[in-house]
């Protein structure tokens, strides 16, 4: 498998901070740390902007994509909102990463904690195209559960 260069840099609040790595060879993401100076605390319902000290030049032709880490969401309850986040390619400023407490109890992110993963992916591009009306299919309009449960 070949690699793609994703230079990073480290913020002055990031500093003593590891850099995101494979935690194993296998690993699809890597994770995203908070660069948090004190203990940030998440109430039950609550969601907060964590920083992760990081800039990221995303090659062209490629997104980041910032995911909810399995662990931290099946023994804490805690997840990326929007997951995946989206970093574009051309996007410089400091990634961050929004996290919901969905448990019952208040959870605490401190500084180092892995809190995210982040999966470069490679992004296709489409041509738009209006027409007056678009093909039939089997399926036809139904959504949302549609197809059934089983």
């Amino acid at each position: 498998m070949s690699a793609i260069n994703l230079r990073i840099q480290l913020l002055p609040h990031a500093m003593g901070l590891d850099l995101p790595e494979y935690q194993t060879p296998g690993s699809s993401g890597i994770d995203l740390r908070a660069a948090v100076q004190e203990p940030t605390i998440i109430g039950s319902g609550k969601r907060v902007m964590i920083p992760t000290g990081l800039k990221m030049e995303i090659p062209a032709g490629y997104e980041g994509q910032v995911r909810t880490r399995s662990g931290l969401a099946a023994t804490r309850g805690l997840v990326v909102l929007n997951s995946p986040g989206t970093i574009d390619a051309d996007y410089r400023g400091e990634v961050k990463v929004i996290l919901m407490n969905l448990g019952s109890e208040p959870l605490t992110i401190n500084r180092g904690e892995r809190v995210a993963q982040l999966v470069i992916a490679p992004v296709t591009r489409v041509a738009i195209t209006e027409v007056e009306d678009v093909d039939e299919t089997i399926r036809g309009s139904g959504g949302f559960g549609s197809t059934g449960a089983n």
